[in-house]
This record gives C-alpha cells, structure tokens and sequence, in this order.
C-alpha cells in the first residue's frame, strides 16, 4: 500500500477538529482511523480476530500508525486550535526527553 502523507494528515486534522478527546490521545486517534479503514474494507471491527487484524496490518493496509502520530504532532505544531490541553506539557518535557536520549 503506497503511503500517501497528505491524505493521512487530511483526516488527522478532520479527526482532532471533530473529537477534541483524540488531541491528547494517539493510542485512541490512530484506533478510530483504523475503525474506518476496516469499515470502507467492509470489515467490522468488532468481528475481526487478532490475528486477522494483525494480517492486515502486516499487510500495510492499515495506515502506518506513526505517520498518524506525526501528522497530528506536525498538524498541533501549526494549528493552535488543534491542540489538546497536554500539548504544552510534552512541549516542555522534549528538552529533558533530548538529553537522556544523549
């Protein structure tokens, strides 16, 4: 499956306007993406097995869950309205997250 990075942060950004919940919570964000992905597939997610869920991620017919992570992070950096009331917070801790990874 070819990535296609603007269509990825197309949703992201139509994702974190309509739910202000999913600003703070990747593990959540990419969920509801993959919810729809399986839903257009005509897979309901609740059906689906581990492993058949599994399968299809291996298969990359799943969006890449770090290119969600970083279109929201990139989309927060440059839309104020977007961000959720930890961005300040993980903005502060980059600086300590730097040096320990020194």
């Amino acid at each position: 499956m070819e990535i296609n990075i603007r269509k990825t942060k197309k949703i992201v950004k139509e994702y974190l306007e309509k739910y202000a919940h999913l600003r703070d919570d990747d593990e959540r964000l990419i969920a509801s993406i993959w919810h729809i992905e399986l839903l257009h597939r005509g897979v309901n997610s609740k059906n689906i097995t581990g492993f058949e869920f599994l399968d299809s991620f291996a298969k990359g017919e799943l969006t890449n869950p770090e290119s969600i992570r970083r279109s929201r992070a990139k989309l927060q950096e440059e839309n104020v309205h977007l961000r959720g009331l930890k961005y300040n917070e993980r903005k502060a801790n980059t600086g300590n997250i730097k040096s320990q990874l020194r």
